[in-house]
């Protein structure tokens, strides 16, 4: 077993190699795994002035922008994720982010969040056009989709056995089971749950390590995308899949909509593993 771990994307992300390499190859399987996680937080990050949302949120609307091939298959999943959830998960919500003071402005007097509205569209030959005055943030999905493109390059490898969590939103792949402990909503202190995951991925969300005030408003980093509100309820929500970007956005769904059997699950293969509420609520996993 081998456990190397590196602070990527906000976050400590933790790389696990249980089977299927000598030391040297493992090495460096973790090491090219890395690689892959910092290669999508140079080009998803909302603060990196050089990663293509920056330039994304920099551009006019009507500019077709060339984008890595990575960026491409964010964007393409979190819109076809968008259209499935009828915008409960919306990458367009940063302006109200910036708003709240949990991003930094990328301009002076930026877009308005408007609901409803698409602002970009993947074209077919790799580019994104941009539709309308907008900011977006990967956030909600592209923590997740760096941990697929980790566990692809650790099997590539000829790894055959691991787990990749970057802060909760993790994936193992192989026979062996690997233990998980999901913090509780009202006191992330404390962990409420134990669960085990097997070749699969799973991701959890919930605003406690975000939550906060703004001129007398409680706010959070979760955003329902159909309105622009904070989700500032005491909840979290696991969600499983099998790509980790699918449960890292389908999260936020369950969330916004408090739906566990949202139509958004069933169509990306997903299921809600666990839904925990504060003492005072019920436990409905």
């Amino acid at each position: 077993m081998r456990r190397r771990a590196q602070p990527w994307l906000g976050t400590l992300v933790e790389v696990t190699l249980a089977q299927g390499l000598a030391d040297a190859d493992a090495d460096a399987a973790i090491a090219t795994a890395f690689e892959r996680v910092a290669l999508v937080h140079r080009l998803m990050s909302f603060h990196e002035t050089g990663s293509d949302v920056s330039r994304f949120n920099r551009a006019q609307a009507g500019e077709v922008l060339a984008v890595h091939p990575l960026t491409w298959q964010v964007l393409k999943l979190a819109s076809e994720i968008a259209e499935a959830s009828e915008r409960a998960f919306n990458v367009a919500c940063a302006p109200n982010l910036v708003a709240w003071r949990l991003l930094p402005a990328p301009a002076v007097g930026g877009p308005t969040f408007v609901p409803g509205v698409a602002v970009y569209s993947c074209e077919e030959d790799g580019q994104v056009r941009k539709l309308a005055p907008a900011w977006i943030d990967l956030g909600g999905i592209a923590k997740g989709f760096a941990v697929d493109c980790a566990v692809e390059a650790l099997q590539a490898a000829g790894a055959l056995a691991g787990c990749v969590n970057a802060g909760g939103d993790l994936r193992a792949f192989g026979p062996l089971a690997f233990p998980v402990l999901v913090r509780a909503p009202h006191d992330p202190r404390r962990f409420s749950e134990s669960l085990q995951l097997r070749d699969r991925a799973m991701a959890t969300s919930a605003g406690y390590f975000s939550r906060g005030s703004v001129a007398g408003r409680t706010v959070s980093a979760l955003v329902d995308g159909r309105d622009g509100a904070a989700i500032v309820d005491t909840v979290s929500a696991t969600v499983s899949a099998t790509r980790c970007a699918v449960a890292d956005a389908l999260t936020k769904v369950v969330l916004a909509t408090r739906d566990p059997g949202h139509p958004a699950l069933a169509a990306f293969g997903a299921d809600v593993m666990l839904r925990c509420h504060s003492p005072q609520s019920h436990n409905d996993a």
